[in-house]
């Protein structure tokens, strides 16, 4: 699975691939939200999306590897991906109940294996952003 953006991250942030540091990831992408002027709710939606992309990542991680998280901006969107080394080419469990609450809280939600690694990609818009596109209609 290829990373559509291409490009430097406006964020990136590198921590160990275990559960303990899921918090760390949610916080962090919570935090990047606020400063984006996303409401409360869009930031809500998004650390439930945060959690279950790391439920879907960290159990792939070959042990003592990292998680890296890049944050990518965008007009009235934030757009997450998670990826770990993952030798054995996991494939993702679409029936999962993280990938389907993940799938329904985000746009453009993908996961999947390549190369040793293990990589969740989804995307989060703001109320806000979507309030004005469908008002420019």
């Amino acid at each position: 699975m290829a990373d559509h953006h291409g490009g430097r991250a406006d964020v990136e942030l590198r921590l160990p691939a275990e559960g303990a540091y899921a918090t760390v990831v949610r916080t962090t992408a919570a935090g990047l939200a606020a400063r984006l002027d996303f409401t409360i709710d869009d930031i809500e939606d998004l650390r439930i999306a945060i959690g279950e992309a790391t439920a879907l990542a960290i159990p792939q991680a070959d042990p003592g590897t990292d998680l890296v998280a890049c944050f990518f901006f965008g007009p009235g969107t934030l757009t997450v991906t998670l990826e770990t080394e993952a030798m054995d080419d996991p494939e993702l469990d679409t029936e999962s109940f993280a990938w389907q609450v993940l799938d329904t809280m985000a746009q453009d939600a993908a996961a999947g294996s390549e190369d040793g690694r293990f990589r969740v990609r989804f995307t989060v818009t703001s109320q806000v952003a979507a309030g004005r596109t469908g008002a420019e209609r």
